[in-house]
């Protein structure tokens, strides 16, 4: 059980970058924390969505310009993140993605409670000596870092095979699920209006997610061709925006429709027979919690995270190899010519996440790690406030 709001310290957010996941995540925490009285500052470029939602919901927020890669402006990023902390004096530091990592505590050095959450590793992302720098650097940044937490055990793993000596706590993500839930069972399905024209029998396939190679959309056009000889009339439709956006539309068949940005996703999720995402790397995504959220049943590739997010005995149904079309286009054909099975994992998989992946039991266990990194730094005597 928590305790009230007053055992809570003061916790600044440093994001980057400030759309996505990482934002639906910060946000999520943001306005748990907020909620339960807590002073909340949070500091991100501008740009995005974040910041706006932020003050919306109560927090400070600081304008920090930033980039989304280290690089020869690095420093006086750093000195401008530094100047944020004067001001805000932090019980805590909550920094989320590899470059904030890297800002924050380089800015803090120690000197305050910091909590580090990767949202995926950088150096599972980069090839060569841009791979080596990520490494060394998460095994020196280990020493100015309290707690690092972990979305998924798979992500903890690859950091302590990479050597990263540190303490860990593993939270999996967790979504809204008030505003994730099945449409009423009563209700036709609705369809959003850019199928709305797609015929009653035509099954709908939804992929949430940025354009771009990480989330592999162009493994599932692949996989979709195959998909279509064994259902013709089925079709694919792709949400979300990003730099992969041209190519996919040159490669698409015309059963293939493209959503672009959608500030709300959950008609999709309840609009679609079946969800995908089809990454080639995560830590652990959300489309996935959400479309179970909302009683889909999903497929996703078997990457970090991936396996973790699922319900006990989905993945024989629901889990494929990345960046195997055709095992991507087998599962899915196989769950599109099986209603009765599709019903039963939506059921199973909402009760999943409701038990395990709730928004806030996300957010009460990240206010305990919040709590356990003050508590060790008061018993131990070093400065918990900046």
């Amino acid at each position: 059980m928590r305790d009230g709001p007053k055992s809570f310290p003061e916790v600044l957010h440093v994001v980057q970058p400030v759309d996505g996941g990482v934002a639906r995540i910060v946000t999520d925490l943001v306005t748990d924390q907020v909620r339960t009285g807590l002073r909340v500052a949070v500091a991100c470029p501008g740009g995005g969505v974040l910041g706006d939602t932020a003050r919306a919901l109560g927090a400070d927020v600081h304008r920090w310009r930033a980039g989304r890669a280290a690089g020869p402006l690095l420093l006086p990023q750093v000195g401008q993140l530094a100047g944020i902390l004067e001001r805000v004096r932090p019980r805590v530091v909550h920094a989320h993605g590899a470059k904030a990592g890297l800002a924050a505590r380089l800015a803090v050095r120690g000197r305050i409670p910091t909590v580090f959450q990767p949202h995926a590793w950088a150096f599972e992302a980069a090839d060569g000596i841009g791979a080596r720098l990520a490494r060394h650097w998460e095994r020196y940044g280990a020493r100015w870092t309290d707690r690092i937490v972990c979305v998924s055990e798979a992500e903890q793993h690859a950091g302590a095979r990479a050597g990263i000596d540190a303490r860990w706590t593993v939270v999996p993500n967790g979504v809204d699920t008030e505003r994730f839930r099945p449409a009423p069972e009563d209700r036709p399905r609705a369809l959003p209006p850019l199928v709305a024209d797609l015929p009653e029998s035509a099954p709908l396939v939804v992929c949430v997610g940025r354009l771009c190679r990480r989330k592999g959309q162009d493994v599932l056009l692949a996989a979709w061709e195959h998909v279509l000889r064994r259902l013709p009339n089925a079709c694919l439709v792709l949400v979300g925006d990003g730099p992969g956006a041209e190519a996919l539309r040159v490669e698409a068949p015309a059963s293939v429709r493209f959503a672009g940005a959608e500030a709300d996703v959950a008609p999709w999720y309840r609009a679609a027979d079946l969800v995908v995402l089809p990454s080639r790397r995560e830590s652990m995504a959300l489309a996935p919690l959400e479309a179970m959220a909302c009683g889909r049943a999903v497929v996703v590739t078997d990457v970090d995270g991936a396996r973790e997010s699922l319900p006990p005995g989905h993945a024989l149904f629901c889990l494929t190899p990345s960046q195997d079309p055709y095992a991507l286009a087998t599962a899915v054909g196989d769950l599109l010519l099986n209603a009765p099975l599709r019903t039963t994992l939506g059921h199973q998989g909402h009760q999943h996440v409701l038990c395990a992946h709730d928004v806030r039991h996300t957010a009460g266990a990240v206010a305990d790690v919040y709590r356990d990194v003050t508590a060790v730094r008061s018993r131990s005597g070093s400065p918990v406030g900046g």
